[in-house]
């Protein structure tokens, strides 16, 4: 599974996150807690910045979760550009 070792860093540290934390993001590679930020896009960039394309986690420390599921932040233009340069026929670009 993607992510387990992330997930399960973050699922044993909670209650100590939850502490002085709380509401915000933690950004989790591996085994080690990273940083904490204010905002989602915040605790996105850095983890790239940091770690390219290799798995890191960036959950919102809460009492309660919700449950949502986000792959990764792509701007659909530039899919339908890329998408273009590989397939002529379409009229989108």
């Amino acid at each position: 599974m993607a992510l387990e070792r992330e997930l399960e860093t973050f699922r044993s540290k909670l209650s100590e996150l939850k502490g002085e934390h709380e509401g915000k993001f933690v950004l989790i590679h591996g085994e080690h807690v990273v940083d904490f930020f204010s905002s989602y896009e915040d605790a996105i960039k850095d983890g790239y910045a940091r770690f390219g394309l290799a798995p890191f986690l960036v959950k919102k420390i809460q009492a309660f979760e919700q449950a949502q599921f986000i792959s990764r932040l792509v701007d659909p233009c530039v899919l339908r550009r890329s998408a273009c340069v590989h397939d002529s026929s379409m009229s989108l670009c």
